[in-house]
This record gives C-alpha cells, sequence and structure tokens, in this order.
C-alpha cells in the first residue's frame, strides 16, 4: 500500500471564520463540501469540520484521514496486519474511504481519488 500523504482532521466552531486562517496559513484554497450532515474544508494539509456536535464527537476519535492509492487494497493490508474495519469501503464524491482501528486502539480514515 502506499500512502500518498495525511490531514489533519480539525473540528472548528465556524468554518467560515477558521477557512480564511488555514487558507493563508497553507497557501492554498479551501474545497468545500458536506459530508452526513458536516460541513467540511479540505485546505492543503488541514481538513476543517464544523456540525453538530453528536456527530463531531464520533469524527474527533480519527486521528487523521490518511491519503492512499488505493482503498481496496489498504483494507486487504489492514485485514491482514489485524485491523479491525469500523466503516467501508464507502463510495465519496472523489473516490472511496474507509474507517480502521488499529490493533494499538487508534482509529485512522483511509481515502482514494479515483473516479467512478
Amino acid at each position: 500500500m502506499e500512502i500518498l500523504g495525511a490531514s489533519l482532521r480539525i473540528c472548528v466552531d465556524d468554518l467560515d471564520t477558521a477557512i480564511p486562517f488555514y487558507e493563508r496559513l497553507s497557501g492554498g484554497r479551501a474545497l468545500r463540501f458536506e459530508r452526513g450532515g458536516v460541513q467540511v474544508a479540505a485546505v492543503g494539509s488541514f481538513l476543517l469540520m464544523s456540525g453538530p456536535e453528536a456527530e463531531l464527537e464520533v469524527l474527533r476519535k480519527v486521528a487523521a484521514t490518511i491519503a492512499v492509492k488505493d482503498v481496496e487494497e489498504a483494507r486487504r493490508l489492514l485485514d491482514g496486519l489485524g485491523a479491525r474495519i469500523i466503516a467501508g469501503p464507502v463510495p465519496t464524491p472523489v473516490g472511496h474511504n474507509l474507517i480502521a482501528m488499529h490493533p494499538d486502539g487508534s482509529v485512522f480514515e483511509y481515502v482514494d481519488q479515483h473516479q467512478d
């Protein structure tokens, strides 16, 4: 499995207020979308999230988002290494994702950017 990068997940109270700071910090523009009632902005290596507290409580348990070449390949490797797949793989607006708990208890989201 090839890891292409990682995004830091940050829950914010007000996405519109947070975005300009992270755009200037990273030198990039925010890509905004909604997922399960949560507003999300991807800005450089940051993934900003804002929404209902019940949803954010779950999202805070995920340490980081890891970009991979192929989520299905990641699933097979994670299974073989003893990780527990919590959710997915499922389609996303730009590819697929899954959430896995590693044997040490840490939780990560794995994403790819394949178009169907």
